[in-house]
């Protein structure tokens, strides 16, 4: 059995049950190994869930700019799908549950390495809307990429948040009106 493959077992649990609730003999039984092998590969429960976190931030990251990048659209239709894309991909990836649980919940005694892998991600994420809007380039006055990227991204975690705690249909209204407000305040060409 190799670290990647017990990280990816250890995720599953994870996302499904927390840090608190995951248990290191459920994922060792999972994986077809004794509970002590995991320690061959991993110091404890901890280095196991920050590990698994650390890959799950960089997947993320990943996913997001394959997403974006390469993608024969407009800037408009890129910044339109990508939410409902991002909003799915909750839905059907225990990566991004995971991902997301961790990042709004974390474990009180692993708060600070969960923040830095949060920041890590934060700081991709305006880095790759950035680089897209400056690619753009037809920003209303004086918004900025800087600016416009930041904005799209507050935006996008107000989405979150109503996934996580709201109704699908409030959800597809803000979702809706949100953009065509925000596309409105960007760009010159409206």
């Amino acid at each position: 059995m190799k670290s990647n493959e017990l990280k990816a077992i250890a995720l599953e649990q994870f996302a499904i049950h927390g840090y608190q609730g995951a248990s290191l003999s459920v994922i060792a039984e999972k994986a077809g190994i004794k509970k002590q092998s995991i320690y061959s590969h991993f110091k404890s429960k901890e280095d196991l869930f920050i590990r698994a976190f650390e890959d799950s931030v960089q997947r993320e990251l990943d996913f997001i700019e394959m997403d974006l990048v390469g993608r024969d659209a407009s800037i408009r239709d890129l910044l339109n799908r990508f939410p409902g894309t991002y909003l799915d991909r909750y839905r059907e990836d225990s990566n991004m549950k995971f991902f997301l649980r961790t990042s709004f919940f974390p474990p009180v005694e692993l708060e600070e390495p969960i923040k830095e892998g949060t920041e890590k991600y934060i700081s991709g994420l305006e880095s790759l809307f950035g680089q897209l809007f400056e690619k753009y380039g037809q920003l209303h006055g004086d918004v900025t990429p800087e600016k416009a990227s930041v904005a799209y991204l507050t935006i996008l975690d107000g989405l979150l948040v109503e996934l996580l705690y709201g109704q699908s249909e409030r959800l597809e209204k803000r979702l809706d009106h949100t953009l065509d407000v925000f596309w409105k305040g960007i760009s010159e060409r409206e």
